[in-house]
């Protein structure tokens, strides 16, 4: 027995060795103690916007010259710095959300040293909590697995798509009185339709996974274009300018629409940090809606920096719309009238509503 015991423990004490030597091999190395140049920051260093972040910078050896880069500007550069230097980094002239920071430096001798880091910006506003007051009902398809909702002029357009159900995937000009679909276009059953948004006289229809955007001629009804892109694509909106479409995370891509490539992306943050699962988008009097997926809730963001100004509880539009239905999704804009409907998919019911600054006033 006390051979076997030997033996068995020889072979834990044999692996447990390999294990280490193949950790050790493989192991990433800690920067701080092997580069000679670097950042004396946090890994997790959060700020909030507007503040003024001190980015320290420690030299083991004597250093050339010196590079400090925010995301892809070069903000600061040195010529024989000390070995404590420190930046200030101002918060107010970026976005909120994850941006990356990186000291480039090279050695007396020649050699070049990068330290690389992610900081966080979050919001120095705190959301406030509105409500919505319902201003009519009107009849909803409940076979409609909703993914976005657009007006164009008074006429009222909806886009479905079904991971269940092959072919499902449309665009539909919708009689508002009564919910029936007036006209309509299908995808391929190999599509997935998500959100759409109206600019000008084309109609824009992006994909969940298939990366492709169908773009209609609005009168006609007839397929002009089609736009390939990275990535998944959710909800999608305008400000009259540039197309604005979600991916599911945190960030918004603002997007060409003659060439559907993108211009700008910003990261949606509260002061605690990224909303992410934005799904259907509206712009309403100069700020984005966007539907947080799986939920009821609404968030109102700012389209400048990505700060959430609120969060729409709209529970009631489930309460009294949902039936056998899932989740809220859809919203639409009548510029025309001032006037916007929310829906969710398979609901029974859309509404028009108002939101309520002062959900304690209902």
């Amino acid at each position: 027995m006390r051979k076997k015991i030997i033996v068995a423990s020889a072979i834990v004490l044999g692996i447990g060795l390999i294990v280490f030597l193949l950790f050790k091999n493989n192991a990433p190395e800690i920067e701080e103690e092997n580069l000679v140049c670097f950042f004396d920051l946090s890994e997790n260093t959060v700020v909030t916007h507007g503040s003024t972040l001190t980015i320290p910078i420690l030299s083991k050896e004597l250093i050339k010259e010196m590079e400090l880069r925010v995301g892809d500007s070069i903000v600061s550069r040195w010529k024989n710095p000390s070995k404590k230097t420190a930046f200030e980094l101002k918060t107010d002239g970026l976005g909120v959300g994850t941006i990356s920071i990186a000291l480039f430096a090279k050695q007396v001798n020649g050699k070049e040293v990068k330290d690389e880091r992610v900081i966080q910006i979050v919001s120095d506003i705190v959301p406030k909590q509105w409500g919505i007051k319902i201003v009519a009902e009107y009849p909803h398809l409940d076979s409609n697995f909703t993914q976005g909702l657009a007006f164009s002029g008074n006429a009222f357009f909806e886009s479905t798509g079904d991971p269940n159900s092959s072919g499902s995937s449309l665009v539909g000009e919708v009689d508002l009185q009564t919910g029936k679909i007036i006209r309509r276009t299908t995808l391929d059953a190999s599509y997935f339709g998500e959100g759409i948004t109206i600019l000008g006289n084309k109609i824009f229809q992006i994909t969940w996974k298939n990366q492709s955007c169908f773009v209609y001629n609005q009168k006609e009804f007839s397929r002009d274009t089609l736009f390939s892109y990275a990535g998944e694509g959710w909800g999608i909106c305008n400000d009259g300018i540039s197309l604005i479409m979600s991916d599911g995370t945190e960030r918004l891509t603002y997007l060409d629409p003659k060439t559907f490539k993108a211009q700008k992306t910003i990261q949606v943050y509260t002061n605690e940090g990224p909303i992410s699962k934005l799904n259907e988008l509206e712009f309403i009097d100069g700020l984005i809606y966007a539907n947080i997926w799986t939920t009821n809730l609404i968030a109102v963001i700012e389209p400048l920096k990505g700060k959430v100004l609120a969060i729409i509880d709209a529970t009631e539009l489930a309460t009294k719309g949902k039936g056998n239905g899932e989740v809220l999704n859809g919203i639409a804009y009548n510029n025309v009238t001032k006037k916007t409907y929310m829906t969710g998919k398979y609901w029974t019911k859309l509404f028009e509503v108002q939101t309520v600054k002062n959900p304690t006033a209902l």
